[in-house]
């Protein structure tokens, strides 16, 4: 709770103005309400009067109703100016929330990212974000007024009888730290963890529809029905015992408020027989009374729901405690990149706690225009080398420069804007096919973008779309199949027009006619760049300038794709003989001496 209202006060401090008009449009709303019990008591005495005085009665009578009118006039105008303050006040907080959330959330870690669910991501936000209306409304609108009616009501009695005063005073200070006491440490751990169970709820139904296609292949909705059934059961038992708390809470509560209306209608009963109050005294005190008692069991009810709502939006208010994954430098400066040569100056990097680092003291050179290969056995570095260049990780030692730049000095987003990425799994926003192509430089007009999908060999199947270029390809491009969502994200690099082209196993796991038209595509794309092609069909690497073999964060080998396969005992020479003879077809005329084989390969 104290972080939560620690965090929403630090953004009220942003707001100071427009809180400081509500809050004291709500103070002098109370104060009409306060005073509306003394025009009540006159009233009860002017009716009380005797005959003779009929007329001074009258008058008495109706100045009092007179200003009870004003007074709930006076009430209603200023709750209305309060409401339309805290409209404003909430709108703005939800939206700086859900924006400056976003912003960090985005800068995440990719780590952070593989090993959090989306689903659950976004539940967390929208429901931090709503819980913030609820605490406004409670802490300006309704805790502020309850808090100046039992302290005035107090005050006001006391000044006609002290002990009354201190009754009251201390009923509703036993009564305020009862159910805050009970609210904080009975009814919120149970409420924190139905709030897990619930983002674990949203987690499961998000992980399962967005891999629908896998449930629907393996016939496997009962399956997920019955997972999805565990973990709302044990949301259901989580709930059903906060419930049940907050109904304890709430009857305690109001036995509370039993005690103190009994106490206060016993004390006002002595005043009355030993002749200490008139009627419109007892009438003062019974209308004081009944506004103190419903500001009280309202604020039971309210600490119950700012209880509630911070629990909702703890996991929020996580997020900006949470460090970023890679943060710029204090003067960092936008990174200006025109020829695109790039050096690994002894780089040292490990993963995480790891010991073993995967680089130690890496130095390569790529040179400006230069189109490399990456090869080797998985894990052997070659996507960590790609993204300490993206600098999705900050290395531990040495450095990486860019055209004389040191990376570490400059602004991510300016850094990876020159560097087109095209994932071995390309991935699309649900968004139009033109959206995508643009998503590298947004103000591309259409004539760049159709010059674009013509490079890319995308052209002719996007319009056989329903709406061409305007079709929305759904979810992660499920619309499309695979060597559509990788010409997309082709067509994607050729808008982008960066210096530096990051091909990461574009061919894979496709026809042979996509990779046909892609790895044309590629070619025309690699034309004039900096080009790293992480390659696991060696095939696709064959007509590169240059070629590094990896293994365990190391290059042990390097040169053009000629000079690795003849060189007897090498890696790649090896590996490039693997998957020949995934490809050779075996007939009743082929040899199986091995040396011919490999004869054979060094021609070809």
């Amino acid at each position: 709770m104290r972080e939560v209202l620690a965090f929403l006060f630090r953004h009220w401090r942003r707001e100071r103005w427009l809180v400081v008009w509500v809050a004291l449009c709500m103070i002098f709303a109370t104060a009409a309400d306060l005073l509306m019990p003394i025009y009540a008591g006159k009233l009860v005495d002017a009716i009380a009067m005797h005959a003779s005085l009929r007329a001074l009665a009258l008058h008495t009578a109706l100045r009092a109703i007179a200003m009870m009118a004003v007074l709930g006039i006076m009430l209603t105008v200023l709750r209305y100016v309060a409401l339309a303050g805290i409209i404003r006040l909430t709108l703005r907080l939800m939206t700086r929330f859900a924006g400056e959330t976003f912003w960090r959330v985005q800068r995440f870690s990719t780590d952070w990212h593989a090993n959090n669910f989306a689903g659950a991501i976004v539940r967390r936000i929208t429901r931090g974000m709503w819980a913030v209306d609820v605490m406004d409304d409670i802490l300006l609108l309704e805790m502020l007024p309850a808090l100046l009616v039992l302290v005035g009501s107090s005050l006001l009695l006391g000044l006609h009888w002290l002990n009354m005063g201190v009754l009251v005073a201390v009923g509703a200070v036993a009564y305020i730290a009862v159910s805050i006491a009970l609210s904080l440490y009975y009814v919120a751990p149970a409420a924190r963890l139905s709030n897990a169970q619930d983002t674990r709820i949203g987690a499961s139904m998000a992980d399962a529809i967005t891999c629908n296609a896998v449930v629907k292949s393996f016939g496997a909705e009962r399956r997920e029905d019955f997972r999805l059934a565990k973990v709302v059961e044990k949301w259901r038992s989580r709930t059903s015992r906060t419930w049940i708390r907050a109904t304890l809470n709430g009857s305690l509560q109001t036995l509370l408020l039993q005690a103190l209306r009994t106490a206060v209608l016993l004390y006002a009963v002595w005043l009355w027989w030993h002749g200490r109050a008139t009627a419109g005294d007892a009438a003062f005190v019974l209308t004081s009374y009944f506004i103190v008692q419903a500001y009280l069991r309202d604020i039971g009810q309210h600490v119950r729901n700012l209880q509630r709502a911070a629990n909702e939006m703890e996991e929020m208010v996580e997020f900006h405690s949470h460090p970023l994954g890679v943060t710029d430098h204090a003067d960092a400066k936008p990174i200006h990149v025109r020829e695109g040569a790039i050096t690994y100056d002894r780089v040292t990097f490990r993963y995480g706690m790891h010991t073993e680092a995967l680089f130690q003291n890496f130095s390569l050179k790529i040179r400006a225009g230069e189109r490399v290969g990456l090869v080797g056995h998985s894990g052997s570095g070659k996507t960590t080398f790609v993204k300490l260049l993206h600098r999705l990780y900050d290395v531990n030692g040495g450095k990486i420069v860019v055209d004389g730049q040191d990376t570490s000095r400059v602004t991510q987003e300016s850094l990876r804007a020159q560097m087109a990425l095209v994932p071995q799994e390309p991935i699309l926003f649900h968004r139009t096919l033109a959206e995508n192509i643009a998503y590298g430089r947004p103000d591309a007009s259409m004539e760049e973008i159709e010059h674009a999908a013509r490079l890319a060999n995308a052209h002719e199947f996007i319009l056989r779309q329903p709406k061409g270029y305007h079709t929305l390809v759904g979810e992660r491009g499920v619309k499309l199949s695979g060597g559509e969502r990788q010409r997309v994200a082709l067509a994607r690099a050729f808008v982008a027009n960066t210096p530096v082209l990051v091909l990461d196993e574009a061919t894979s796991s496709l026809d042979s006619e996509s990779e046909a038209l892609i790895q044309e595509a590629m070619e025309r794309l690699m034309a004039g760049r900096t080009s790293i092609v992480i390659a696991h069909r060696l095939s696709t690497v064959r007509m590169l300038d240059r070629i590094l073999v990896f293994e365990r964060g190391r290059v042990v080998e390097e040169g053009t794709h000629e000079e690795l396969v003849r060189r007897d005992g090498g890696t790649y020479r090896r590996l490039f003989e693997r998957q020949a003879l995934g490809l050779v077809v075996h007939d009743e005329d082929t040899t199986d001496d091995e040396s011919d084989f490999s004869d054979s390969v060094v021609s070809y």
